[in-house]
């Protein structure tokens, strides 16, 4: 209580000391250029609306113009001019400031060195000076200029800063404002010139302006600013009789010398470091070390063995003292607390150092303390309610509660207990005939097959239980003197230790084989079900055949009705429609929050699913529904870890079968884009032709008609006719190309035979070419094609047709369709025409590409090859041009593959259609 009186009293004092005097007010910032100056304009601006009498003692705006407009309205005190060595220098005029007296001044720079000459040498001794005559100061200062962090700083930066200012001063602050600037945004600004001249910027940015070590400053700087700020609160709070509130994350380190407290040293240290808090180590003394100490001191002087009590409390003061050593090493504080009573000492510690954590070790607890709460952990835990408290295992403490643990899972269950008593029971009884029935004399085997039994069903416990058990009922029931447990013969004194010892040596043989086959059967029932499932995922092509992949090998591996759904695509309409409205919050749950929910967990436990989160490395894609039979148990941890595992490959399917489709539909979109461009192209050079022809003919019948013979007029209408209907072709191949939508260029596939294909193309083109031969070579024996229809028979056409208006008249052009040995559908469309040179032969796809011979010579072809192979590329095919047949003429070949189960219905036989 007169620690804390003293504390109010020097608050109160210190406070009435700052009333009598100016106050000040600190800009910090971690560097130059942040915008302190600014910051501190701003305020004095804000000042003067509100009527306060504010003057510039004096400010340098570098002659940064948006700093100088701060400036302006403000009233301002001339500075003094000095001269030095031939040059006048400005500095601030004290004495013109203290005679003018205002409420507030403006003093930047408050690490500055006056010009020689001056009253005081520093900026910072003018600002003293300031606040004794009861002016407050606004000033300006980086964090590398306190005298305090000085070498903090030298290590940062590889800087020595010259300029300081000491900590002391700031017994006047009244606030203290951090002006923050992102790193990249301060180096930006002074690459812009804002901060420095271009070449000293340019030294800056290779020394002090670095991005570690700004960075290293704004922590720096942060750090002082919460120091002060919770200084201030202490003060505060202790002048008005209040208790100490925690603000910084100081750490407490309690220890006792009772053994590893060099360990719990450096784990503290740990905690505090990661946490970025100062920390301490305290340790209590009862009175109990002084009394050893002397006793000590007397064993001293008078020589005789030394007690056990005195040797391990010199023991205890000569470990603690290790610790205090190697926590000041690390850079901690470190207290001895004197006080009878332990917990409350160490709280009243924590309360005055504002600390927030307690980090003691695990204790040794008696069974009396703890059942009457008296541990130091529990009283802790009890009176400290607003601390946190961690608590450090020891490598001794760890090493003893292993040990413990092994002990309590050392026991019995009961149906291996009574599977021990029916095993010996029996084992008896089955010696007892023997002997009587058969006449055997060595029963010991009986016996041993007995644990062996019991060893390769349980485990080693009940496994030892056994062979003891035998081994006594073999001595009491079948060892002369029968009926004790004496041994009669030296001979059977061997014959019962041996037994003994190989039933233990084979009960723990045969216990160790069975947990290696469990454990190797639990593995390869995980390996299997972890395979098929990888196999039945490879497969999928979609994301809804993961999910139904999936489902299958869930129910059948975990023997529960499944249930998945990922990105609103859910399983069986049948099962997702039996889900309770219980059942679809735990999923929505399990879902949003990404934790398990359902049955057999601790949330919405009352559902009948149990619901696992299907996880990416980003995100929560969906849930997995577990159904077990009712009357099923909580599912044992090796079928948990097995459902765990599976759901985590289905969640990797379903992140694959999603980036499938995404690069799915760019691949479309982008062919879709060149299609498009294609068909504008197209539009704009093949339809002005025939439109340039019918309007042509149409002016001449309209002026010159009644002149014209019946011939004339009939070879105009010819000409209307027969450009109409190529007008009329062009449309239609647009309106064939446009009618999927505006959505994009969406493959609607369907099986369809690729004689009926090539029928269809052949037929379209014979209606406007009548006279075109054609010639087709197709196997009976091709499977269907798994394609767009009209989209394929589109560009057949535009290929043939293209082959058509190169052919000579009266030659035809040959249509070829084959199957090729990577299981692809190949078809050659061929003609006798000129050719195309092999340097242009790639050239002939590009959209604005033409040649005399090619796609687009003479009138065109309207979509022109581009097209084709915008459409073959949609379909994962491929477009080629090569020579014709006997180097004659030109083949185009056209290279699809067959589709999703093509395979499948080659070896079935089966066309679906």
């Amino acid at each position: 209580m007169g620690a804390e009186r003293k504390e109010q009293a020097d608050a109160l004092l210190g406070e009435l000391k700052r009333q009598t005097a100016g106050r000040l007010t600190v800009f910090l910032g971690a560097a130059p250029g942040v915008g302190k100056t600014y910051a501190m304009l701003a305020r004095a601006r804000e000042l003067q609306r509100q009527g306060v009498d504010i003057v510039i003692g004096i400010v340098e705006t570098h002659g940064r113009d948006e700093t100088q407009a701060l400036t302006e309205g403000l009233p301002l005190i001339p500075r003094k001019e000095m001269s030095y060595q031939g040059r006048t220098l400005q500095e601030l005029d004290l004495d013109a400031v203290l005679a003018r007296k205002p409420a507030v001044a403006l003093v930047d720079e408050l690490a500055h060195r006056n010009a020689p000459g001056s009253r005081h040498e520093r900026r910072w001794q003018d600002v003293m000076e300031l606040l004794d005559a009861g002016i407050d100061v606004y000033t300006t200062v980086n964090i590398q200029h306190l005298e305090s962090l000085n070498d903090v700083v030298h290590q940062i930066t590889g800087i020595r800063v010259n300029e300081t200012v000491p900590d002391a001063l700031f017994e006047h602050l009244r606030d203290i404002r951090l002006v923050d600037l992102p790193a990249r945004e301060l180096i930006e600004r002074l690459k812009q010139g804002k901060v420095y001249l271009p070449d000293q910027a340019a030294r800056a940015l290779r020394a002090f302006f670095s991005p570690s070590n700004l960075t290293a400053l704004r922590e720096l700087a942060m750090q002082t600013v919460a120091g002060h700020v919770e200084a201030d609160l202490r003060e505060t709070r202790a002048a008005r009789g209040l208790g100490i509130l925690a603000i910084q994350r100081h750490v407490l380190i309690a220890i006792d010398g009772q053994g590893q407290s060099e360990y719990l040293v450096r784990a503290g240290a740990r905690i505090a470091e990661r946490r970025s808090a100062p920390w301490s180590v305290v340790t209590v003394d009862t009175g109990r070390s002084a009394g050893a100490a002397l006793h000590a001191d007397d064993q001293a002087r008078r020589p005789q063995p030394v007690h056990t009590t005195v040797r391990m409390q010199q023991q205890r003061l000569l470990e603690i003292d290790k610790a205090f050593a190697l926590a000041r090493d690390l850079g901690g504080e470190t207290e001895i607390l004197h006080d009878t009573d332990v917990p409350q000492a160490l709280l009243d510690a924590a309360q005055a150092r504002g600390a927030r954590s307690i980090v003691i070790g695990r204790t040794r607890e008696r069974p009396f303390a703890r059942a009457f709460n008296r541990t130091l952990t529990q009283q802790l835990l009890q009176r400290g309610a607003r601390y946190e408290l961690t608590i450090v295992s020891t490598p001794q403490a760890r090493k003893r509660s292993r040990w413990l643990s092994g002990l309590r899972g050392k026991h019995l269950l009961p149906r291996e207990s009574l599977l021990v008593l029916l095993a010996s029971a029996g084992a008896a009884g089955v010696a007892a005939l023997a002997e009587h029935v058969l006449g055997l004399r060595d029963l010991s085997l009986i016996f041993l097959v007995a644990v062996i039994l019991v060893a390769s069903r349980t485990r080693m416990v009940p496994a030892v239980a056994t062979a003891v058990l035998c081994f006594l009922a073999y001595d009491f029931f079948f060892i002369e003197p029968r009926f004790t447990l004496l041994i009669g013969a030296h001979r059977g004194v061997a014959t019962v230790l041996l037994f003994l010892a190989a039933a233990l040596i084979a009960g723990r043989l045969a216990s160790r084989l069975r947990m290696q086959v469990v454990a190797l059967r639990a593995a390869n029932t995980h390996a299997t079900a972890m395979q098929q499932l990888g196999r039945r995922l490879a497969k999928a092509a979609d994301l809804g055949q993961v999910i139904a992949a999936g489902a299958a090998v869930l129910e059948s591996t975990l023997h529960a009705e499944a249930w998945i759904r990922i990105n609103e695509d859910a399983g069986p309409a049948a099962v997702t429609n039996r889900l309770t409205e219980k059942d679809r919050v735990a999923a929505d749950w399990a879902q949003r929050h990404g934790q398990e929910s359902g049955r057999h967990t601790d949330t919405l436990s009352n559902c009948a699913w149990w619901f696992l989160p299907v996880r990416s490395d980003r995100d929560t894609l969906g849930v997995v529904g577990l159904k077990f039979p009712a009357d099923a148990t909580r599912p044992p941890f090796e079928q948990r870890r097995l459902a765990e595992s599976m759901v985590e490959d289905i969640g990797q399917a379903a992140l694959r079968a999603r980036l499938v489709s995404e690069l799915e539909a760019a691949r479309v979109a982008g062919e879709t884009e060149r299609l498009r461009a294609a068909l504008l192209s197209s539009v704009s050079h093949d339809l002005r032709s025939p439109l340039s022809s019918m309007i042509g003919a149409a002016d001449s019948l309209m002026s010159y008609g009644g002149d014209m013979g019946p011939q004339d007029r009939r070879t105009l209408l010819e000409t209307i006719h027969v450009e109409g209907e190529r007008l009329d072709r062009y449309i239609q191949n647009l309106l064939d190309m446009t009618r999927l939508g505006d959505q994009g260029l969406t493959l609607k596939r369907d099986w369809i035979g690729v004689d009926e294909l090539i029928g269809l193309a052949s037929r379209r083109l014979q209606r406007y070419e009548p006279h075109v031969r054609i010639r087709h070579d197709i196997p009976a024996d091709l499977p269907p094609i798994h394609a767009h229809p009209a989209l394929i028979e589109q560009a057949l056409f535009n290929v043939m047709e293209n082959a058509a208006k190169f052919s000579p008249p009266g030659e035809a052009i040959q249509v070829l369709a084959r199957r090729t040995d990577q299981g692809r559908l190949r078809i050659d469309v061929s003609d006798p025409g000129p050719g195309i040179p092999e340097a242009e032969r790639k050239r002939i796809f590009d959209m604005f590409y033409s040649v005399e011979r090619g796609d687009r010579g003479g009138q065109g072809t309207g979509l022109g090859l581009a097209i084709v192979q915008a459409i073959i590329g949609a379909h994962m095919g491929s477009v080629e041009a090569l020579p014709g047949p006997g180097n004659r003429g030109t083949t185009i070949r056209l290279t699809l593959p067959w589709g999703e189960a093509a395979d499948q219905e080659a070896d079935t036989h089966d066309t679906p259609r």
